[in-house]
Formats: C-alpha cells, structure tokens, sequence
C-alpha cells in the first residue's frame, strides 16, 4: 500500500467510523425508548445486566485484540503467512479456552447468581435458562471477536465500521420485531446474540479472503507465540486497564465520598464530555493499524507526517464543537437530561470534564493510539498507569476537601493536563521531528485562528439584551447552527490553506459526482 493510498484509507476509515456512531447513537437512543416500554421493569434490568456483563468481557481481552491489529499490520507487509497463522491460532484458541471456562462456571453457578441478582420467584427459572444461554452465546462471540480486529490490521476500518453499522441496524430490526409482534423475552435475546455471532462471522470470511495460507488450528497453537505476543499485550491491557481506571472511577468515589445520590447532577454535566469524546476520537482510532504498518515498513518520514496531521485534523474537528459546547452548556445538559434548571455543579461538572476530554484530543489520543503500535508501548503504558494513579488519587482527596463532584472532575483535569503537556507533548515534538513551539504553532494555533470568528459570533448573541439566548430547544438549535456555520467558515478560510482548500474541494466534488473545474490555460 502507497502513502497516498494511506491517506485516502484514513480519510475513509475516519468518515465511515463517523457514519457508525452517528448509527449507533441515533438508533441507540430509540432501542432504548422501545425496550423501556415494552419489557417490565424486571426484564428491563435484568437485559441491562447482561449487556453489561458483555462490556466487562473487555477486561478478559488481555490485550490480545489490540496486539492481533499489531501483528497483522506487521506481518502482512511481509507477507509471513505461516507466522501469522500461528499468532492467530494462538490468540483465537486462546480466547475459546477462556470462553468455554466462563461460560462453564456462569452454568455451574447461575443458580446463586440469579439468587445474588435478587430475581423474583416468578421468573427464576426463566432467567437462569436466560442467564446460561446468553453465556453459552457470548461465549461462542468472544474468540470470533478478534476478526474486526483482524480487518482493522488489514487497514480496512471501512469494512470493519460497515459490518458494526450492519450489526447495529440488525440489533434495532430484532427488537422492533419483538416488540411489535410481543414476542418472548428469550427470543429477545437469542436474536440480539445472533446480531453480535453473525457480522463476527462475516468479519472472518473477509478476513480470510485477504491472508492466503493463514489458517486456524489447534495444532498451531505456540506457547513462544503467545510469549512473544504477550509481551506486548500486557503492555496493552495495562494501558486498557489505567484508561478504564481513569475514566471509569469517578461515579465510585463520588458514591462512596458523597452518596450515590450525588452521581446523577456529576452524570448530567459528565454525559456531555463523554458523548464529545466519542465523536472527537474517532480520527485517533483509525490511526492505530497504520501506524504498525508504516512502522513495520520502516518509513519513519511518513510516519511522523502522519502523526503531525493526525494530531492537526483531530484538532481541527473538536475545536469548534468543544467551543459551541461550551459556550451552550445549559442548552446541552438540558436537551439531554429534561433538567429545567441545570445547577452550578452540574455546569461546571460538564465544563471540566468537556475540557478534559478536549486535552485529551490535543495531547493523549492520536500519539499515544500511534506510538502503542509503533514500539513505545511500555513508555505509553507507564505513563497511562501513573496518570490514572494520579486521577485517582487527586479524586478522591479534592472531593473529601470540596465535599463536592467537582472534586472528580478536578482530578481527571490536573493531572491530564500537567502530564499532556508537560510530558506527551515533547514526546509528540520529537517524534514529529520539531520543536514544541513549531508542533503548537502547526496543530494548535492555526486551527484557533480560524475558530476566533464564532467565538466572537457565540459571545454576541450570549450575551445580546433582546431575547434570553439558548432558552429554548429552538433557540439552541438555531443559535448553535449560526455559530457553526460561522465557525465552519473560518476554519475554511483561516485554518486551511490554498492547497488543502482545493484538495478537499475535489474531493467533494468527486462524492458528489460533479466535474472538476478546468484551469484556464
């Protein structure tokens, strides 16, 4: 695969990994809707239950997925077929085990985790047979897991984005049918597992298609294999383990410090940052398998203009969602909540933990998403461990000092900020082959530039005395619409230059099917 050809697959990679969450939350929010109203209360939260049990399944990765995308980006691009055959045998029969021995103790002990779960006496029975088969399901998903990843080593993201939006949509298409026609909980589940079996499946078939010689058998399992790859997973999942850590310990210690009642205002104000991270990552996430690619290719030229880019285009994108997010947050956190009022604690909740997932675009997430593919995954993995040592424990003392969320958020903020750019910005300067003044310059600083002319726009109409700004859901729409407008002008005249203005205007004129303009001669 040329540079060229690169770039034109992280392009469509990034642009179908948007298509995919805007599926994904758009028909998530209506799944939700129909299954709160047409299961019971008991169904409801026992479905729940094992959705969530499904996304812990993450802690039993051990790293594996993320070294398969590492494995297969290196060794396609030699071509050893026969090394890959065995990585992959190695890692599916691997996970089969470990599926097959979960799967074995949740049928052993199911009748105590249905006692532990506190199910009426009604539907014990019902839901143990639930319980067993949804393991039995789940079981027989997670080594199949590892061919998305497979897809993303190839570098065909697109396709790997395209099987998850087909999984979304068969996921919706099940429950509406079990809904309209009132079918049985169980049937529920065993096509919602069917929607998750069956594109896992598809992901195999496509895989295969692009590896001739690779095959799976127990026989190629290698203990050497899984040593020498799980060096690099237990740099991985450590890495996994401090992200879930960092992200995922504010709701504990505000229960155990402040009561769990004061994790829904914490949630009003967190659920705007954590739904700008997932649109703001998604250039970062298709970074990953290309970055092991060009590293095993040995290119470090292109790689670093890949770095430089990455980081400017992830910039580029969150900049002015995080600015007209900001600017609105009262709007935001009541369109999403129903809250009428939103409290001090609750904007300022969603302030830090917006600008902390805005550091997090600036300095963590395209580097340090490259760098673990590209030989630097044990100094990513110390620094992920100590900074979310240091989330943690800034957490916990600021919210007993404040008596109050803001403490959580505080302490997700100090310390991403202080090792974000004390730390991963020279790093991200090296690698890039530039100063820390050049790199801002290049991915900072310009796209601000273009963003000046909506700040000033979203500060007028903030604070004009004719109408009360953003009261209303129209009011936002409208308002948010005109400072985006503003914005997207800007950065089209202040933060592209000539080059890339006529690049991307080819662009569209070629997806929308119109003929490029001829140059007078």
């Amino acid at each position: 695969m040329t540079n060229d050809q690169i770039k034109r697959n992280v392009v469509r990679s990034a642009l179908s990994g948007y298509v995919r969450l805007a599926v994904r939350m758009g028909l998530g929010l209506v799944t939700f809707r129909l299954l709160y109203q047409g299961l019971t209360p008991e169904q409801f939260g026992f479905w729940s239950l094992l959705w969530a049990i499904f996304g812990y399944g993450i802690l039993l990765d051990f790293g594996f997925g993320y070294a398969a995308q590492k494995r297969v980006a290196e060794l396609s691009v030699k071509q050893d077929w026969p090394q890959l055959g065995r990585v992959l045998s190695t890692i599916f029969f691997f996970y089969l085990l470990g599926a097959m021995m979960v799967a074995g103790l949740g049928w052993m002990f199911s009748a105590p985790l249905i006692d532990l779960f506190k199910v009426s006496a009604e539907h014990r029975d019902e839901f143990r047979r639930i319980l067993i088969l949804f393991l039995v399901g789940i079981g027989a998903a997670f080594p199949m897991g590892i061919f998305p990843e497979v897809l993303q080593g190839q570098q065909r993201i697109t396709t790997a984005n395209n099987l998850s939006i087909l999984s979304t949509v068969a996921n919706f298409i099940a429950v509406l049918c079990v809904v309209w026609f009132k079918l049985s909980f169980t049937v529920l589940v065993i096509l919602s597992i069917l929607c998750v079996l069956i594109p896992y499946a598809w992901a195999a078939r496509l895989a295969f298609d692009r590896m001739p010689g690779v095959r799976l058998h127990p026989s190629l399992f290698s203990r050497a294999t899984m040593l020498d790859t799980g060096r690099f997973s237990l740099f991985a999942y450590a890495n996994t383990l401090s992200n879930v850590l960092r992200n995922k310990a504010d709701q504990p210690v505000i229960s155990l410090i402040l009561g769990v009642s004061a994790v829904a205002p914490y949630q009003a104000g967190g659920k705007v940052g954590e739904m700008f991270g997932q649109v703001t990552r998604q250039i970062a996430d298709v970074l990953s398998p290309t970055a092991a690619h060009l590293h095993a290719k040995g290119d470090a030229a292109a790689l670093r203009e890949l770095l430089v880019n990455g980081m400017r285009y992830s910039v580029l994108a969150a900049t002015p969602l995080y600015l007209v997010t900001a600017v609105y947050m009262d709007g935001v956190i009541r369109l999403l909540t129903g809250v009428k009022h939103p409290t001090a604690e609750m904007l300022w909740a969603g302030e830090l933990l917006l600008f902390w997932y805005y550091s997090l675009v600036m300095t963590h997430w395209v580097y340090k998403r490259m760098f673990m593919m590209a030989g630097e995954e044990k100094r990513m993995m110390w620094q992920g461990v100590t900074e979310a040592a240091a989330n943690l424990a800034l957490s916990i003392g600021l919210t007993l000092w404040m008596q109050s969320i803001l403490g959580v958020a505080w302490g997700s903020v100090i310390p991403t900020v202080l090792l974000g750019w004390g730390l991963l910005w020279g790093w991200a300067a090296t690698r890039a082959g530039v100063s820390r003044r050049a790199l801002f310059q290049r991915v900072i600083l310009r796209n601000w530039i273009g963003c000046l002319p909506m700040a000033a726009v979203a500060a007028a109409l903030r604070l004009q005395p004719w109408w009360s700004s953003g009261s209303t859901t129209w009011l936002l729409l409208a308002e948010g619409g005109l400072v985006c407008l503003v914005g997207l002008a800007g950065i089209w005249q202040l933060s592209l230059n000539m080059v890339e203005r006529a690049r991307f205007s080819a662009h569209l004129e070629g997806k929308l099917g119109l003929k490029p303009k001829e140059k007078p001669a």
